[in-house]
């Protein structure tokens, strides 16, 4: 596609490629999605598009709803965007993947890609059952089997039924073959993005050794620091402040527009990517959040709403209701949930 000007004070792009568009507005940048996932966006300033990106992230600008728009989500039919834009609020679901087969074994993962363990599954299953009644337009996950084992496993317990789809960016021909061609079924697909910037800490020379051994190698007490402080890493290894500024980079520069553009995203990664997110969210400090510990398989929520973020804690059991009296739009979308599928 050739480079094409855009002047205009506000107005609407929509495009559906088989590669997805890559949009420049000013210094910002607004990446699209491939064929079948529509984005608006409106301008306010020259903006310059050209062909070959794909990656679903809307910087600075606003957007409204990435996919294609859920009924559930709609007051009505006419003026969905309207209504979403008035809202600002969306749903930010965070989930510490299940137990892995090393965490069985107490061995450091790290980056290793281990799956799950029967517990795991369980716990990803169960995690679906909580958040089922929350809605999800976008999912994250980390490029480890773990995470991604998680998120499509707590989907399948989603009262909404849709099916989540990992967008395959590695290669022309992995877009082309994995291209879908039919609106009905798109309508019922969630993108699932891979990042390798939400994986795990890494570990370096600690992966794969048992967390016993470890401390008879290198000594309790340096086990101990290269764990729990914020800015020392085990030899070739990541400390937990270089995990957070990857994690977090690609939370402000991926995650958090999509947020802004009223769509509802999950998270399935790790302790200490998740850690660090969290970090930026409540504003902890660095002693703070290396207190912080993170339980598999329990979904955490946050209500994004007029650029703040607002933590709800877990959506389960008696604080259930609490979680749905908190926000009018989460409550009108288990009411609809109640009367599409009754």
């Amino acid at each position: 596609m050739a480079n094409a000007m855009l002047q205009q004070t506000v107005g609407t792009l929509q495009l559906l490629s088989n590669s997805g568009t890559h949009c420049k507005v000013g210094n910002n940048s607004v990446r699209l999605p491939p064929k079948g996932f529509k984005v608006e966006v409106g301008f306010s300033k020259r903006g310059t598009y050209s062909s070959g990106q794909r990656k679903l992230s809307v910087i600075q600008a606003s957007a409204s709803q990435t996919s294609v728009v859920d009924p559930v989500l709609s007051p009505s039919n006419n003026g969905t965007h309207e209504s979403r834009k008035k809202s600002n609020e969306a749903a930010l679901i965070l989930i510490r993947h299940g137990e892995s087969l090393w965490n069985e074994k107490n061995l450091f993962t790290g980056c290793v890609d281990v799956p799950l363990t029967k517990k795991g599954v369980e716990e990803a299953i169960e995690a679906g059952k909580r958040i089922s009644n929350i809605p999800v337009d976008m999912i994250y996950t980390s490029a480890l089997i773990r995470a991604q084992m998680t998120a499509m496993l707590a989907m399948t317990q989603h009262r909404r039924k849709k099916v989540p789809i990992i967008m395959h960016d590695e290669s022309e021909q992995a877009r082309a073959w994995s291209q879908i061609y039919s609106e009905d079924t798109i309508k019922q697909s969630i993108p699932v993005i891979e990042a390798w910037q939400l994986n795990e800490r890494m570990y370096g020379e600690l992966q794969g050794l048992n967390k016993q051994e470890t401390a008879d190698r290198f000594g309790k007490e340096k086990v101990h620091e290269w764990r729990r402080s914020y800015d020392i890493p085990p030899p070739s290894g990541e400390s937990l402040e270089m995990c957070a500024q990857r994690a977090v980079a690609y939370f402000k520069d991926n995650i958090e527009p999509q947020l802004l553009s009223g769509k509802n995203v999950m998270i399935a990664a790790h302790g200490n990517s998740l850690r660090s997110i969290i970090m930026y969210l409540d504003k902890l400090t660095s002693q703070e959040v290396i207190s912080l510990e993170l339980s598999t398989g329990i979904p955490m929520l946050y209500i994004f709403k007029e650029g703040k973020f607002i933590r709800r804690g877990s959506p389960v059991a008696p604080t259930e209701a609490g979680v749905y009296a908190y926000t009018r739009g989460l409550a009108q979308y288990r009411q609809k949930l109640d009367e599409m599928l009754h």
